[in-house]
């Protein structure tokens, strides 16, 4: 069976909402687990376009909120396949909002969620190859690469059952820590 491939662009979603009162917190912002939510229907929307699968959440990374929402503003989202596996699928997403009475802009989130194309019967399914085409296509694959071999060989080392205290325990010193 041959490979199939897709470039990036071709499964690009942009999504845009204005935030309502409803969506806030108590301290007038956006919620951040709505911010979340409709970052998971973002990437689960990028990865079935691109695997042409029904996709699920395996993981969440990187999630760092830099800059608060306010009630009011547009919030615009773009989601991409930045790295592929087998049957798996790193979709990077951006979040900036915008004041649409002052047209001021600002970044407030980007993060990497991986997603897994299932089959009819809910097993992984072997998902398109990515054609890379620009040299910030090339890099965001390496990044995901990277993250994702990173990711494996934590679980590996930090493993529950072959976990070696003594070779971590330097890592404690000048720590908010107790040893007992």
């Amino acid at each position: 069976m041959s490979i199939k491939y897709k470039k990036v662009e071709d499964s690009e979603v942009l999504f845009s909402e204005l935030m309502l009162p409803s969506q806030s917190n108590f301290s007038g912002k956006i919620h951040g687990g709505f911010i979340l939510s409709l970052m998971d229907k973002i990437a689960f929307a990028c990865a079935s376009k691109h695997s042409s699968k029904y996709c699920v959440t395996a993981s969440v990374d990187t999630v760092d909120f830099l800059n608060p929402i306010n009630v009011g503003e547009l919030v615009s989202m773009k989601a991409s396949v930045n790295y592929v596996g087998r049957s798996s699928m790193v979709v990077g997403i951006r979040v900036d909002s915008e004041n649409i009475q002052t047209g001021e802009k600002k970044h407030c989130n980007s993060s990497y969620f991986t997603m897994v194309a299932l089959d009819d019967q809910g097993r992984s399914a072997e998902v398109p190859g990515l054609l890379l085409e620009t040299i910030h296509e090339k890099r965001r694959f390496i990044e995901g690469l990277h993250r994702t071999q990173a990711k494996k060989s934590n679980a590996v080392a930090l493993s529950a059952k072959d976990f070696q205290l003594e070779q971590y325990l330097s890592e404690f010193e000048g720590q908010k820590v107790k040893l007992l």
